[in-house]
C-alpha cells in the first residue's frame, strides 16, 4: 500500500521529522510505502491508498487555507484518516465547550470573539481565581498562549483576537499533561509532559520533559469519554489531560489532526498503528 503523509510547507521553522519517522517507520515495517508530502500543495492526491494528515503541523497559522485544502480533498473523494469530518470539527478549539456540555470534564473555558482587558476581569470573577491562562482557539504547540498573574494585562500580541480564557491550573508545574494515545478506539500509550523549570507550556517545542507514563486511574474512561463526541470514529487520536485544581482529572485538549504520538517512548506501539491505519485503508470507503 501506498501512503501520503501531510507535512508542514517548505518554510516551517519547527522541525518535524522526530514525529513523522517513528510512524512512517511502523507503516513501513508493515510493508507500507509512505511518501511526504507538503499539507499546502495543489498536488493530487487520488493516487495514494490514504492520506494522513499526521504531521500537517502550522495549519493554524493559515487556517482559511487548510479549510480550503479540507474542502478539496473532500470533493475529490482522496480516502483521508481521521475523516475530513473530525479534521474540520477538531480544528476549533470550542469543542471544549461541546465536550463540556455532554457532561465530560474539561478544563473550564470561556471564549471571547475579541479579547479585551474588559474580558479578563469578567473571567477572573466567573473562576473565582486572579490567575489566568490565555490562547488562540485555533492553535497549536502553544502559539499564542499566555499565562496571566493577577495585576497583568491583555498581552498586546494577542489583543482582539479570538481568544480562549481558562483558569491557571497549578498542577501543571508539577503534574504537566498526560497524553493518552488511540488506535482505533483502542488505548495504546500515554505519556507525561512536564515542563522545564521555569516554565508552564509542556510542548518539546518549550522544552518539556516528555516519559512514558501510567494512565492515572479514571483516564482512560475519560479519555473515551471524550473521543465518543466525535463526529466520527478515529484511526488515530490523542487525549490531553490535566489534574485540576480539586484534584480531578479535566480534559484539556482532544487532538484529532495532526498530534504527536510520542511512539519513539512506546516502540511497543508500532505493530498497533500500523494495524489501525491498514485497516482504515482496507475498509470500503463508504463505510468510513
Amino acid at each position: 500500500m501506498r501512503f501520503a503523509f501531510l507535512v508542514p510547507p517548505a518554510d516551517y521553522q519547527i522541525d518535524w521529522r522526530w514525529a513523522f519517522e517513528p510512524q512512517a517507520e511502523a507503516l513501513r515495517e508493515a510493508g507500507a510505502s509512505v511518501e511526504a508530502v507538503r499539507w499546502t500543495s495543489d498536488e493530487e492526491l487520488t493516487g495514494y491508498d490514504l492520506v494522513l494528515p499526521l504531521v500537517a503541523w502550522g495549519y493554524h497559522k493559515e487556517y482559511p487555507r487548510w479549510l480550503a485544502q479540507l474542502e478539496r480533498w473532500e470533493q475529490a473523494g482522496l480516502r483521508i484518516v481521521n475523516p475530513v469530518p473530525v479534521l474540520r470539527w477538531n480544528g476549533d478549539k470550542a469543542y471544549l465547550a461541546e465536550l463540556g456540555e455532554k457532561g465530560i470534564d474539561t478544563v473550564p473555558t470561556l471564549a471571547f470573539d475579541a479579547l479585551s482587558d474588559e474580558h479578563l476581569a469578567d473571567a477572573r470573577e466567573q473562576f473565582g481565581t486572579s490567575e489566568l491562562v490565555v490562547k488562540p482557539a485555533i492553535s497549536a504547540s502553544a502559539f499564542g498562549t499566555h499565562r496571566l498573574g493577577a495585576a497583568d494585562r491583555l498581552p498586546e500580541e494577542v489583543r482582539g483576537w479570538r481568544m480562549l480564557v481558562q483558569p491557571w491550573l497549578g498542577n501543571i508545574i508539577s503534574s504537566g499533561e498526560y497524553s493518552l494515545i488511540f488506535f482505533d478506539g483502542a488505548f495504546s500509550h500515554c505519556v507525561s509532559k512536564v515542563p522545564r523549570p521555569g516554565e508552564f507550556r509542556v510542548q518539546p517545542e518549550w522544552g518539556g520533559i516528555i516519559r512514558r507514563a501510567d494512565p492515572p486511574e479514571g483516564s482512560i474512561d475519560l479519555a473515551l469519554a471524550a473521543l465518543a463526541a466525535a463526529p466520527a470514529r478515529t484511526t488515530y487520536a490523542r487525549v490531553d489531560l490535566v489534574v485540576g485544581n480539586d484534584g480531578e482529572l479535566l480534559v484539556i485538549e482532544l487532538e484529532l489532526i495532526e498530534p504527536a504520538l510520542f511512539m519513539a517512548e512506546a516502540p511497543d506501539s508500532h505493530p498497533r498503528f500500523a494495524a489501525a491505519v491498514l485497516a482504515a485503508a482496507e475498509q470500503p470507503l463508504a463505510d468510513r
